[in-house]
């Protein structure tokens, strides 16, 4: 276990962080929610029909954590690509309305916008349920490099006079570890941090500042199961530290909170904070990293920004949907307010 970071110290984080700028580079995708009402079973099949009720579309992956920077009160900017499609035209209005600045993505041609589209069913009287989720990637992108080296110059454009520098990787081909060489090379100078979301290429990436992975990320990544033993943690989490050769790894496990690494210091575990009654975990990732990318860039200590993050994680969980957490939520949940009802 850890000591806790004392709540004067973590309002004065969320103070501080207000105004930093953050570049996201990265996976966007459009995650889409189609809500109905059950109706009946139906005749056809053993499967439940649903009045359809309404559609909402937000931004995922690299959106929803820029999504969360602009929440927060940072300043966003991110670089990446979407379609010239329906949900990639919502996607941007969506981040020119959470103030995310967009100048940076681009939108080939032919290029089709990955959706995660989530079908919630429920009754009048209930919560909705999801029942299903659709993926669509885009087959379009399959590595052109006319895209890529485009998509290189503009993050790069994107992360000059950056703060922080957040890389979410959902697995599109996009981001490469050449492309975090690149960005990593361009703010070497400033020593500027760069912190790495990665779903599927964890130990392919080397030289970063830091990186969040969820606990099944790392197994798979090991191939091992960690479930209640610390001792496979901890050498998963030495593992990490090792191969990424970075200053932190967080790991965070759902209801069992986070653990943090960094190398020649004892390992810090952090229980989450509020309830572990959760509503929804999607885009959880996006917003503890977001999170801690902020803080560090407004001078915390790797610890400090891991107890900032896990209030933020905390809150969003709490919410249904892609969601994202204000600063006076997050100033709240500090103060000993309720999760999930900020003052």
């Amino acid at each position: 276990m850890t000591t806790p970071i004392e709540p004067g110290r973590l309002l004065a984080l969320v103070d501080a962080i207000a105004g930093c700028r953050i570049a996201v580079v990265g996976d966007l995708i459009a995650d889409e929610f189609i809500y109905g009402q059950i109706a009946r079973v139906s005749r056809e099949a053993p499967v439940l029909i649903l009045n359809y009720d309404s559609t909402e579309v937000f931004p995922g992956g690299a959106g929803n954590a820029a999504g969360n920077v602009a929440s927060l009160g940072g300043i966003a900017l991110i670089a990446g690509l979407v379609g010239r499609d329906e949900a990639g035209r919502r996607l941007l209005a969506t981040l020119k309305r959470k103030k995310v600045n967009a100048a940076h993505v681009l939108r080939p041609a032919g290029y089709v916008t990955p959706r995660k589209t989530r079908i919630l069913a429920g009754g009048v009287h209930s919560a909705k349920q999801q029942v299903v989720r659709i993926d669509r990637a885009s087959a379009a992108f399959e590595r052109d490099d006319r895209i890529l080296k485009t998509f290189t110059a503009h993050a790069v454009r994107a992360i000059r006079g950056a703060d922080a520098v957040i890389v979410s990787d959902y697995g599109s081909g996009l981001v490469t570890p050449a492309l975090v060489n690149v960005i990593r090379r361009e703010r070497a100078t400033a020593r500027v941090p760069v912190i790495l979301d990665t779903r599927y290429d964890l130990l392919r990436y080397h030289g970063i500042t830091a990186c969040t992975p969820n606990e099944s990320e790392v197994e798979q990544a090991l191939g091992i199961r960690i479930g209640d033993d610390l001792r496979v943690l901890e050498r998963a989490g030495r593992t990490l530290l090792k191969k990424t050769r970075g200053a932190a790894v967080l790991i965070t496990r759902g209801s069992r909170g986070m653990a943090l690494f960094e190398p020649d210091r004892p390992t810090r575990h952090i229980p989450i904070v509020g309830s572990d009654q959760i509503a929804d975990v999607t885009g959880a990732g996006d917003t503890v990293i977001a999170t801690l990318t902020l803080a560090v860039s407004a001078g915390a200590t790797f610890e400090e920004a891991a107890h900032l993050a896990n209030h933020a994680g905390g809150l969003v969980v709490m919410k249904r949907g892609t969601a994202t957490v204000s600063a006076s939520e997050l100033r709240y949940s500090i103060s000993g307010g309720t999760i999930g009802r900020p003052a």
